[in-house]
């Protein structure tokens, strides 16, 4: 087995994946959920093993990220509804919600850095949503308080 992170046997497209590209295929998992709701428990799956290569610790990551967003979607959903002045998530558009979501799930219950995790979620914001959607997104991440427990 090569020591190579992304082979051409891991991934036949030839995709370069990391966290961001996790963060991204998650994204579109939740926010196919938006769109679709039940599609999660039929989707999800197929989804991110179609999209990400058959490496242990990405994977890991992955269902780590996604488990604790849906788990905790409620505490989630409290705590954007509380820091997001005068919008409520329902105001909110779907792209916007689920990069909400999944930034929030991973600054509360993983250890990566606030700031990485601001900034995956800003290039997510780029690229899926409006132009108002940066500075949005930006503003409520900046106020989720971090914490130390890391369920």
């Amino acid at each position: 087995m090569s020591d190579r992170v992304n082979t051409a046997e891991d991934h036949p497209a030839g995709k370069f994946v990391n966290r961001s590209m996790v963060r991204t295929v998650l994204f579109q998992v939740l926010y196919q959920e938006e769109l679709n709701p039940g599609s999660l428990e039929t989707h999800a799956e197929s989804h991110i093993s179609r999209e990400l290569p058959r490496h242990e610790h990405l994977l890991k990551f992955a269902q780590h990220l996604l488990t604790q967003t849906v788990e905790h979607r409620e505490a989630i959903d409290e705590q954007l509804t509380e820091l997001s002045h005068n919008w409520t998530l329902a105001r909110m558009s779907p792209t916007d919600r689920s990069i909400l979501r999944l930034a929030t799930a991973e600054i509360l219950y993983t250890d990566t850095p606030k700031p990485i995790v601001i900034n995956e979620a800003l290039e997510l914001a780029k690229k899926f949503g409006t132009k108002e959607s940066v500075a949005f997104v930006n503003g409520i991440l900046d106020r989720i308080p971090r914490c130390t427990d890391h369920g």
